[in-house]
C-alpha cells in the first residue's frame, strides 16, 4: 500500500513537471511576425517565404510574407511603414536599399519591435543583426570560376543593381579577384533595375551589334543569368563565359546545358526559417534594450552576422542539386 502511494506521488510529480515544461514551451497566441521584401514573386523569394511560413507552422505563430510583386524599393519601404502601425512581434526585412530603409528600421527598434535583416543588409541602421550569405565570399567564389574559365583574360560585362548592399559586396569580391589578373577587365556595369528584360536586351545588343568585344557575362543577382543564357542560345553563340547567381529553374537548366558555367546557390529558405526562430527567441527572452549597440558588446547575447552559406553549382553537380531541391520542397 505504501509503495503504491509513493508510486502515485511520483507519477503526479512527473506529470506536473511535464505540464509545466509543456506550458513553458508554448508560444503566445498574439505573436505576429512579418517577412518584408521586394519582388516577392520570383522563385528566390518564394523559397524564402516557404521557409518563413514553415517555421511559423512548426511554432504555431502568426506569420505573413509581404512586399511588392515587382522590384520596387519605395513600395517595400511603404509596406514596412504600414507594418509599424500593426505593432508586430518582430520583422525580418531584406532592404532593396539599405539607405532608404535606414530610418524606418530605426523607428521600429525605437518602438520596441525587433528587426533582423536577411539576404540584404542595412548596416548603418539599428537592426539587431544580419542573416544571409557572406556576399563578398560569394563574389570571390564566382570570380574564381570566371577567371579560370576565361584563362585570366577577357572583357566582362556585369549585371547588378547598385546600392543594394549584398550585390555591392559581391561586386567587391569580383573586383578583388580580377585585380590579380591584369588581362581581365570589367568593361560595363549594367543596372537592370530589377527588370530581367534589361539583361536580355543588353546582351542581345552586345551580341547582335558586335561593336564591343565581350568574353564573359557576370550576373550578381537572380534575374539576369537565364536571360543571358537565352540570348546566347538564340544566337547560337558559344565560347562565352557566364557566371550566374541563385537557382531559378531556367538558370539551372542553362547550367545543365553548359551555357552557364556556374551559378552560386544561396539558402533563402534557411535565412527566413532561422530568422523567424531567432525573432521568436527574442520575444520569449527579451533583451535589456533593443537600442544597445550589441555588435560592439563583447558579451552580447546576439551574433553580429549569421552566415547561411553558399554552394557553387556547375554541370558536375547540377543534377544532384535539382534532385535535393525537389526532395526538400516537393517541387
Amino acid at each position: 500500500m505504501m509503495n503504491r502511494s509513493k508510486g502515485s506521488s511520483l507519477l503526479l510529480i512527473v506529470a506536473v513537471i511535464f505540464l509545466l515544461g509543456g506550458c513553458a514551451s508554448q508560444h503566445s497566441a498574439d505573436e505576429n511576425y512579418y517577412l518584408v521584401t521586394t519582388n516577392k514573386q520570383i522563385p528566390y523569394w518564394r523559397a524564402a517565404g516557404a521557409g518563413f511560413l514553415h517555421a511559423a507552422t512548426q511554432m504555431k505563430v502568426k506569420a505573413e510574407f509581404v512586399g511588392p510583386d515587382t522590384y520596387d524599393p519605395k513600395a517595400e519601404q511603404l509596406e514596412f511603414e504600414k507594418l509599424l502601425q500593426k505593432k508586430p512581434t518582430g520583422i525580418l526585412v531584406s532592404p532593396a536599399s539599405g539607405q532608404l530603409m535606414h530610418a524606418d528600421i530605426d523607428q521600429a527598434i525605437a518602438a520596441g519591435i525587433p528587426v533582423i535583416t536577411v539576404d540584404s543588409d542595412s548596416p548603418e541602421s539599428k537592426r539587431l543583426f544580419f542573416i544571409g550569405t557572406n556576399n563578398y565570399q560569394a563574389g570571390v567564389m564566382g570570380a574564381q570560376v570566371a577567371a579560370a574559365q576565361m584563362r585570366g583574360k577577357g572583357n566582362v560585362v556585369i549585371f547588378t543593381m547598385p546600392g543594394q548592399t549584398n550585390l555591392d559586396d559581391r561586386l567587391r569580391g569580383y573586383r578583388d579577384i580580377f585585380a590579380s589578373y591584369p588581362g581581365l577587365k570589367i568593361v560595363r556595369l549594367v543596372d537592370i533595375h530589377g527588370d530581367p528584360r534589361v539583361a536580355f536586351d543588353t546582351t542581345e545588343q552586345i551580341i547582335g551589334q558586335k561593336k564591343e568585344k565581350v568574353d564573359g557575362f557576370v550576373c550578381l543577382e537572380a534575374l539576369a543569368g537565364k536571360e543571358v543564357g537565352e540570348v546566347l542560345d538564340r544566337y547560337h553563340v558559344t565560347g562565352k563565359t557566364v557566371v550566374a547567381m541563385d537557382t531559378d529553374p531556367d538558370t539551372l537548366d542553362w547550367t545543365k546545358k553548359g551555357v552557364i558555367a556556374a551559378t552560386v546557390a544561396q539558402k533563402p529558405y534557411t535565412m527566413s526559417l532561422v530568422g523567424l526562430e531567432m525573432l521568436d527567441d527574442l520575444y520569449h527572452h527579451k533583451l535589456r534594450s533593443l537600442q544597445q549597440n550589441w555588435a560592439q558588446d563583447p558579451f552580447s547575447p546576439l551574433p553580429a552576422f549569421v552566415d547561411t552559406g553558399a554552394t557553387l553549382i556547375d554541370k558536375s553537380n547540377v543534377d544532384a542539386f535539382i534532385s535535393a531541391q525537389k526532395s526538400a520542397t516537393g517541387k
